[in-house]
């Protein structure tokens, strides 16, 4: 069974992902914090489906200098992983001007540097493999910007970069790297616009309605998959045509 390593995968998007994963027969990693109620539901669908399998491994992603003892611990268990999924990462809004020191800090380092220092462990099994996929999760406002969000779309921008030139490094060696770029979605995120700014992002785009966590899952199960074989250092945008 091909195991795929999913960051932030105890809920939202991550959660998304690792059912969509594990559906398809592979064991999806949940890395995160901590176990919640929604995680060990899905652990135990997918146990009683019997296709795949999710398991939880905690881990603090913002603890950058323990990665790598921890990606050797995954790789020992598991064996080379197929697939590494990018997706933990804070959200957190607010006008540069009025942001502390430690916020602009706290984003850079579990946006940014984390999923770079996790690739690069990861990135080292797969190359050994000849073999591998990794799916950075980006957003649309590391490329259209959103007042309110200058720090957090840095973070999102700098992964469009990381994506682009990891796979001109691991391409020859048999390893795709992508990025998704989610719009606005149906998430705990979208409720703090407040029902008129739903709307007004909804109106924006060409589909007239937001995505859903599920269509980004599915975007990287494609990338992950047979479909993904020849993909490689592509952004592959889910926004109901916001940016269209």
């Amino acid at each position: 069974m091909r195991s795929v390593i999913v960051t932030g995968g105890s809920r939202g998007v991550g959660l998304a992902i690792a059912r969509t994963l594990a559906a398809g027969g592979y064991r999806a990693i949940a890395v995160a914090r901590s176990e919640n109620a929604a995680l060990i539901a899905a652990s135990d669908e997918a146990a009683a489906v019997g296709a795949g399998e999710i398991v939880f491994r905690a881990f603090d992603l913002s603890q950058v200098e323990a990665i790598g003892e921890f990606v050797r611990g995954l790789r020992a268990e598991f064996g080379a992983p197929w697939g590494l999924v990018n997706n933990a990462g804070l959200g957190t809004d607010g006008l540069l001007a009025n942001m502390h020191l430690s916020q602009i800090e706290a984003l850079i380092r579990l946006n940014t540097l984390s999923p770079i220092v996790m690739t690069k462990y990861v990135a080292r099994a797969m190359m050994a493999a000849g073999e591998g996929r990794v799916v950075n999760i980006s957003s649309i406002i590391g490329s259209t910007g959103y007042s309110g969000l200058s720090v957090y779309g840095a973070t999102k921008a700098s992964l469009l970069g990381f994506t682009k030139s990891l796979a001109r490094e691991v391409g020859r060696l048999g390893v795709t790297v992508n990025a998704v770029a989610p719009g606005f979605m149906v998430t705990e995120m979208t409720e703090g616009l407040g029902e008129d700014g739903r709307d007004q992002v909804i109106r924006r785009s060409a589909l007239r309605r937001l995505a859903e966590v599920e269509d980004v899952a599915n975007m990287v199960a494609y990338l992950l998959g047979d479909g993904g074989r020849n993909i490689t250092g592509a952004v592959m945008t889910v926004d109901g045509g916001n940016t269209a």
